[in-house]
């Protein structure tokens, strides 16, 4: 897969299929998005591309809310290209952007590839103030020499299949539920940094994972997780939470690697949740705690046994 970071004249030569979206967690209903403009493509002879963007929209129309991501831009980049379109344009999200209208928009697009076919979700829409719906970009299609199609959100226990979706489960820990909606589990990236050290007094060392401060977390609690590292794949006991016990005073993301042993710091380690073992809580004590520990890693084991 070729990836270009601009909507500069002719990046593209071959006629295109195009899809466009902002991908946030690449989760089913976007595999299916991208998995019918690459189909279509193979049908007609014509090159498959992808167009998101970067940042997320978000940052620059709701500048007071900023979106909490289910992916990092090198995540969702890796997943898009697991799906085998030919083409990523990744192109930048600004105020200028923000001020164009559809119609702008489409001609830049067509002035960057030769575009035969968009394909999109049955509720996009683009450009500015959201005019550029599925009925008026098959309007500007006709101007501009491109026939557009939609697809149908995917739906699941009687719920569309969405980036919002995925996010409401995991403030809720539903890690599960999650997991279902991506078709992968949710996972957490980030370097290991120097922590306060207490978890290797106790015999539970843990890996304090710097997670980015815009990216989603699921609740607070402890997960039964896969953690990889160095391409090596270990079971792994993780808390996300303010560890009350030691009256902490932020969020961490600690993981306790089972049947591990070494050094991890300044290591890049990939977090995957797989179930809720239970909610934080706070204990009487260091004797409490650490029998709890136990029982959790004993109930990882089984679960990821």
């Amino acid at each position: 897969m070729e990836i270009v970071r601009s909507l500069a004249p002719g990046i593209a030569q071959r006629p295109t299929v195009l899809t466009m979206g902002k991908f946030d967690g690449v989760h089913l209903g976007h595999r299916q998005l991208i998995g019918t403009a690459r189909s279509r493509a193979a049908e007609l002879g014509l090159l498959s591309a992808v167009l998101t963007w970067e940042p997320h929209p978000n940052v620059v129309l709701r500048p007071d809310q900023p979106p909490q991501l289910l992916t990092s831009l090198e995540e969702k980049i890796d997943l898009i290209a697991a799906l085998g379109p030919d083409l990523l344009i990744v192109a930048p999200f600004t105020e200028e952007t923000k001020a164009t209208g559809a119609d702008a928009y489409m001609a830049q697009i067509c002035a960057a590839l030769p575009l035969r076919e968009l394909w999109v979700g049955a509720d996009f829409a683009m450009g500015r103030g959201r005019a550029g719906d599925v009925s008026s970009l098959m309007v500007i299609g006709r101007d501009l020499g491109f026939a557009v199609g939609a697809v149908s959100k995917v739906v699941m226990d009687g719920q569309s299949v969405s980036a919002s979706r995925v996010r409401e489960l995991l403030v809720l820990g539903d890690v599960t539920g999650a997991a279902a909606l991506l078709d992968r589990p949710f996972g957490l990236r980030g370097v290991v940094v120097e922590g306060d050290k207490r978890g290797r007094t106790i015999g539970f060392p843990t890996a304090n994972v710097q997670i980015r401060s815009n990216h989603v977390l699921p609740a607070d609690g402890v997960y039964a997780c896969r953690a990889h590292v160095d391409g090596v794949s270990l079971p792994a006991v993780t808390n996300v939470g303010m560890r009350p016990t030691f009256n902490g005073l932020r969020r961490t993301v600690e993981a306790h690697l089972l049947d591990w042993s070494g050094d991890l710091y300044g290591t890049s380690l990939f977090v995957e949740f797989l179930h809720r073992l239970r909610g934080e809580q706070k204990f009487s004590g260091i004797d409490a705690l650490v029998a709890q520990i136990r029982n959790d890693t004993d109930a990882a084991r089984g679960m990821l046994a």
